[in-house]
């Protein structure tokens, strides 16, 4: 069997459009097009601020 191969993330995405990017959005098309590729994503996306700060659920 060939080895499972993949690729691990890093970085941060942000909308050039001057509009907040929320990760709800960001994560369905993400997951759509992992989706469309037959491929699967294992791990977390969070929410940041322009600083890259992790904003917590609740604000």
């Amino acid at each position: 069997m060939k080895r499972p191969f993949g690729i691990r993330l890093a970085g941060c995405v942000y909308a050039t459009n001057d509009e907040d990017l929320s990760e709800e959005e960001f994560s369905n098309a993400f997951i759509e097009f992992i989706e469309e590729k037959g491929w699967y994503f294992g791990g977390g996306l969070y929410q940041i601020d322009e600083e890259g700060n992790v904003i917590p659920d609740n604000e």
